[in-house]
């Protein structure tokens, strides 16, 4: 199917070749992994097997006929060992096969299987091809093949072609270099796991942390990544984190050495663990995990997450020195000192020389861009070694040290420079000073194991040799470094401070509401104050009332009372005869404006009816003449329409041109109400009726702006509570002079991301890295909903009418950009499921979408209103 008949068996099964290595490499790529049984790998063994086999000599295959593959591949096997493997290989599998089903025949009952026994019956009929493919040999027996392809092939073989074999094997080296699962994923009925799944994963393995918490650190103050600790690591990745210590695709393991000591704590003995250095693109990383989490010897999962706090992951671009201590007695030991001067816990290598192995292995991932400062030196016949130590006589000559004194316990200090090594910290005069010490002097440290071990009065101890390198100036040169990197330090924080203090000083109120004083405002506005409010105006300030709305809401008792004052329909200090008049004057606006639609409405529809029924009749009359009609439907037509116009042009005071936009937002306005939360309660066709009354008045009052899908959704909150046609238009129309900036032709939408993004990026800087490493939605585009219908569809109805009526109230008491913080909340309630489960742009939409309705709405409110007093302390600098 994929190639003309006319084209030769040859070319079409190279083309099928082809295809079927593009679906494998194409599935490897997107999931990360092959599975052993799916599809396209039932496919490729089929089409390689009739490749194989096309022009097999017929002596090729021997006795065996019924089986050519086999045949051929024993063959081959007598004179190529990979083909020899593979025999043993599929003869073992064959074995077990035949026991496996002669067992199901006797007792009904298979036992567990191995890896490859649990064949599907499609790839039972290409076992050889299938062995070989899982052993990676078949890349191997084909190319032999194809340089043997006289012994076994006919002139019109695939495999004697001189330009389609050779590249029918390398096309093979691909497949071959995959990793394939027997896990049930991808193909075998695999999905991802819904929302409510992961949320409940995360309730049972990350019990111990709260959710509530908005960040897991101080603003602006970001997390390290090569601080050591796994407390934050979800134990969801444990398996990742262990198989990322082997070598794999992503990364070339430089160096690993098993029993490497590190003490955790003060108050416990140092444990073994294992130590690897890998190496990706971009950087080197140094990790050290305990044994106990290496052999899974734990009991339990309490005792796991200990341990998990000891492991650590060190990025080797933050290390500046390594403090290498030899002892006699041990294999050594190296303490990683970082640009703040941060000390690691010493590593301490077994015997054996897995010291000098590893500084080796760490030379070489850092060439040829970086290097270690001195370098290790090459002796003939041993490989690298420790550079040569001089010694400085109190005259400050150079003297070599005696072949006893290289034997000695030694200690040095390396430096690792890499492209764009800080070093304008440092002042001249002590960068010389600590040029001369790193070459011809002999190498000592000032960490924190060789002071600890120091005499009383500061001298050294005995492991540290006062006659070398003048190791007081060593450390003044490190104390300066330090300093003046805390100096810049602290500096950078305080610019990058002031630029967040004018950046996001215009999202928030600059006055913070304390929500205790002087009334409790977690009870909100109740009746009783409402009551006393209305018969006193002086008993509560606005601003009062305003502040319980935020930090409380309102009773659901009174909100078809005060939602009006709170969307601008009425003021606070209005009297009730003031009320009584302005709902006078918004509903003879009303009245007018639906007058006016109607009208419109009404015209346009007899005209329909007229065309169609003019229509019919032309119809007819051509149907009963059999003969072509004079095309005259157009002049009929633009009469009825210019005789309506002219109607219009009379009684809507010269607007015409208003119809034809009206018409273009009629047909949408009728297809969203009707689709309009059917399943709610409320909406019977009467409240429809109503539902299209209101959408029509208003769009009929802007038709320059017109109907945009979603208006109905923020309309229909707002019936439901107001249950009044008019004061439900008025109440509408003032939420749109804020909500119409969001629809497209509006530009709040471009604000909202850029503004998500600054506080994502402040507030919460490991989730930020995280959104930009899987595919950068950084541009936040899954928070667009949210944005346009404040939240409606992610919510249910009374969780809506506290949402909303929070948003009105923070305009005036906390921020006129509260959606955002509502928005960071939702996002900041389940960062540790984003990344525990490493989500991308589509993992996080598919999410969002599943945890519709099922939020902890109070739970969000009142993390938005903590992240916005945060904002406020942080501009304040308190």
């Amino acid at each position: 199917y994929l190639i003309s008949r006319d084209v030769s068996l040859e070319k079409h099964l190279f083309v099928l070749k082809r295809f079927s290595v593009k679906q494998i490499m194409e599935e490897a790529v997107t999931r990360k992994f092959v599975h052993a049984d799916s599809s396209h790998i039932i496919s490729f063994c089929a089409v390689v097997e009739a490749c194989v086999l096309h022009g097999l000599k017929r002596r090729a295959a021997g006795l065996l006929c019924s089986n050519k593959v086999a045949a051929l591949f024993m063959k081959v096997g007598k004179s190529f060992t990979p083909a020899e493997e593979l025999c043993q290989k599929v003869h073992e599998l064959e074995q077990l096969i035949e026991t496996n089903r002669q067992a199901q025949l006797n007792n009904g009952s298979v036992q567990k299987q191995p890896r490859m026994t649990n064949l599907p019956p499609q790839g039972l009929k290409n076992l050889w091809i299938r062995t070989a493919l899982m052993e990676k040999l078949l890349d191997k027996i084909v190319l032999y093949l194809v340089e043997n392809s006289s012994t076994f092939y006919d002139r019109e073989a695939i495999l004697m072609d001189p330009v389609d074999g050779p590249i029918l094997a390398s096309l093979l080296v691909g497949p071959c270099a995959l990793e394939y699962t027997k896990v049930k994923t991808a193909d075998h009925f695999w999905t991802d796991p819904s929302a409510d799944e992961l949320v409940q994963r995360h309730r049972i393995h990350s019990g111990h942390c709260r959710q509530d918490s908005p960040s897991r650190r101080p603003a602006l103050i970001q997390k390290r990544q090569s601080s050591g600790s796994m407390e934050d690591r979800p134990i969801l990745w444990a398996r990742d984190y262990v198989e990322s210590l082997h070598q794999n695709n992503r990364a070339t393991l430089l160096f690993g050495k098993n029993n490497v000591l590190v003490q955790p704590r003060d108050d416990m003995e140092a444990i073994p663990g294992y130590l690897s250095l890998h190496q990706t693109a971009d950087l080197m990383t140094l990790k050290w995990t305990p044994n106990q989490l290496m052999n899974g010897t734990l009991a339990d999962d309490t005792e796991k997450s200990v341990y998990w706090n000891f492991a650590m992951t060190i990025r080797l671009e933050e290390i500046v020195y390594l403090h290498c201590h030899q002892q006699v007695d041990s294999g050594g030991t190296v303490v990683l000192v970082s640009q703040d001067g941060i000390q690691r816990p010493p590593l301490r290598f077994p015997r054996g020389g897995h010291l000098l192995q590893f500084l080796t292995c760490l030379e070489t991932g850092l060439l040829p861009h970086g290097q270690l400062d001195p370098p290790l030196w090459s002796q003939r016949g041993k490989g690298k070694v420790f550079p040569k130590l001089r010694k400085r006589s109190p005259q400050g000559s150079v003297e070599s040290v005696s072949d006893k004194e290289e034997d000695e316990a030694t200690d040095f200090v390396f430096r690792i420079l890499l492209p764009g090594t800080p070093s304008d910290f440092v002042a001249p005069e002590l960068m010389d000073q600590a040029v001369s010490m790193w070459h011809p002097t002999p190498r000592k440290s000032s960490c924190f194991s060789c002071s600890q071990s120091g005499s009383p009065d500061g001298s050294l101890p005995n492991g540290c040799n006062q006659d070398r390198a003048p190791l007081k100036r060593l450390c003044d040169t490190m104390k300066y470094q330090i300093i003046s990197r805390a100096f810049y330090g602290w500096l950078a924080y305080c610019r990058h401070l002031s630029t967040v203090r004018i950046h996001l000083s215009a999202l928030v109120n600059p006055a913070i509401v304390d929500p205790d004083l002087p009334h409790d405002a977690r009870g909100g506005l109740t009746v009783d104050i409402w009551s006393s409010f209305l018969h006193d105006f002086s008993a509560y300030d606005e601003h009062e009332l305003l502040r319980l709305v935020y930090y409380g809401g309102v009773a659901p008792a009174l909100r078809k009372e005060v939602w009006p004052f709170l969307l601008g329909h009425y003021h606070f200090d209005m009297t009730a005869k003031r009320r009584i008049e302005v709902d006078e004057q918004v509903r003879a606006c009303y009245e007018q404006t639906m007058k006016e639609w109607l009208g419109c409405e009404a015209i346009v529809k007899q005209s329909e009816r007229k065309k169609h029924a003019e229509a019919i009749a032309k119809c007819n009359s051509v149907a009963s003449l059999n003969r072509p009609e004079p095309v005259q439907r157009d002049s009929t037509v633009s009469t009825d329409v210019r005789s309506s116009f002219h109607f219009i042009r009379e009684t809507r005071n010269n607007r015409p041109e208003q119809l034809d936009l009206y018409l273009l937002n009629v047909h949408r306005i009728d297809k969203d109400v009707r689709r309009c939360d059917r399943t709610y309660w409320y909406f019977t066709p009467g409240n429809l009726e109503k539902l299209r009354n209101i959408m029509c008045s208003y769009v009929w009052q802007h038709l320059e702006i017109g109907y945009v899908q979603g208006m109905c959704d923020l309309l229909a909150p707002l019936l439901v509570v107001l249950d009044d046609e008019v004061m439900a238009f008025s109440c509408f129309s003032e939420l749109m002079k804020r909500m119409n900036q969001n629809f497209p032709h509006g530009g709040a939408m471009d604000s909202h991301f850029a503004n998500m993004r600054s506080l994502i990026q402040i507030l919460d800087s490991e989730l930020f890295e995280l959104m930009q490493m899987n595919g950068d939605y950084t541009h936040f585009y899954f928070c667009y909903r949210w944005f346009l219908l404040d939240f409606k569809r992610e919510m249910v109805y009374d969780d809506v009418f506290s949402v909303w009526e929070t948003i009105w109230a923070a305009t005036y008491t906390s921020s006129t950009h509260f959606v955002l913080f509502i928005a960071l909340a939702m996002v900041e309630m389940y960062r540790d499921i984003i990344l525990e489960n490493n989500m991308d742009f589509t993992d996080i939409i598919k999410f969002f979408n599943e945890m519709a309705e099922h939020h902890n709405v109070p739970q969000v409110l009142m993390m938005a209103r903590d992240l916005v007093l945060k904002v406020q302390t942080l501009i304040e600098n308190k």
